[in-house]
């Protein structure tokens, strides 16, 4: 069987580990959590990095930082994972789902400020498979209407919107490093902070509610409780491994852009013939390759594509149930029907995408999806 995915190891992940078990400081914010911080600040200009143990604890975060309370609202697409939205119902918020644009998965930006009242706190976009949303329009609803802006960044490690990081335009970013993404930790994730009146709060809410990281920097002679928070920074041993893969970043890019053009340029010709639909990238994009999907034309269709490709050993998945048809949120919304979400939950096919992926198996992929519509 060709999985769907495979995580790939550089090499140094165990040695690296193994120096940060014997370094005598195992517990997080050590040598190598400040390592990977400090790489992201400097790669791509975030203002601030704090490492996490998911993208969902990010997200959480970040809920905490906007100030979230009961009878708040926030802006979320409904094609995204249940973290982006349950992070911010967890503080009280009630969920304002928006649709997808016709020809992407993104949030539609044109929707979104029909959806905004008074109770409206901020808007969280996700750049679905490391494409970026128009954030130069989402910006500017926010800044009109002072707004906070969250980018739910999971899959968007080394993605840009017209030269600049995504995860460096909004208030605040989420990133994910489970196993499925670009660069891995097994789970592991980062906030990054965009806006600095947030900087020293975003550390203290990291670190318990407590002021202790300014502590161990030597500039207070004791620490406390200060405000709320959890444990979200992760073990040095999460930050150790993600090193690992950090050193690897340009390498595994590169290998997973190739993958990514051989199934666009091979599978574009069923798609100008109607078999189905591939998404082009708009031009102030760029392609992190983290995921190639393709949109069959009836959910049918789709799912009569995947047993044949599990019939033939290839693993190809769906992905994102809408959210505001799930049986938590159902009765929670408003009624309105959001189509374009219904369409990509329906009808959405994500191919193997891993950087072991071989040439061979990528081909026989290709081959049997072009034998399923007899080209």
């Amino acid at each position: 069987m060709i999985p769907f995915n495979k995580p790939y190891l550089t090499g140094k992940e165990a040695h690296y580990i193994y120096q940060a078990v014997y370094s005598g400081k195992i517990s997080g914010n050590g040598i190598y959590t400040q390592k990977c911080q400090k790489y992201f600040e400097d790669t791509y200009g975030f203002e601030k990095v704090l490492l996490t143990t998911s993208c969902t604890d990010a997200l959480e975060m970040a809920a905490i930082l906007c100030d979230i309370k009961s009878g708040d609202e926030v802006i979320v697409p409904s094609f995204t994972f249940v973290s982006t939205a349950l992070a911010f119902v967890r503080q009280g918020a009630k969920i304002v789902f928006a649709d997808s644009k016709n020809n992407s998965p993104n949030i539609d930006e044109s929707s979104i400020e029909a959806l905004i009242t008074e109770k409206t706190k901020a808007i969280v976009p996700v750049h679905y498979g490391g494409v970026a949303c128009d954030m130069d329009k989402i910006m500017f609803i926010a800044e009109k209407h002072n707004l906070l802006v969250i980018e739910d960044a999971a899959h968007s490690i080394h993605s840009f919107y017209k030269g600049k990081a995504l995860g460096s335009i909004g208030h605040f970013a989420a990133f994910s490093f489970h196993e499925t993404k670009n660069i891995i930790a097994g789970e592991g994730g980062m906030l990054t902070i965009n806006d600095k009146r947030f900087n020293n709060r975003a550390e203290i809410i990291w670190e318990k509610g407590t002021n202790r990281a300014e502590f161990f920097r030597g500039e207070i002679d004791k620490y406390g409780w200060v405000d709320i928070g959890s444990s979200f920074l992760p073990s040095e041993i999460i930050a150790a491994f993600l090193w690992a893969q950090i050193e690897n970043l340009n390498i595994i890019q590169h290998r997973r852009q190739q993958i990514w053009n051989q199934y666009y340029f091979r599978l574009k010709k069923l798609a100008e013939k109607g078999c189905f639909t591939i998404f082009d990238l708009p031009q102030y994009a760029t392609n992190n390759a983290h995921n190639f999907y393709i949109i069959l034309n009836t959910i049918e269709e789709r799912n009569t594509l995947i047993e044949f490709l599990k019939d033939n050993n290839v693993l190809a998945v769906f992905h994102y149930q809408s959210l505001h048809e799930s049986s938590f949120y159902k009765n929670k919304h408003d009624g309105r029907q959001l189509i374009n979400c219904k369409r990509y939950s329906d009808c959405l096919l994500r191919l193997p995408m891993f950087y072991e992926l071989s040439e061979t198996d990528q081909n026989y992929i290709i081959d049997l999806i072009y034998n399923f519509f007899k080209y």
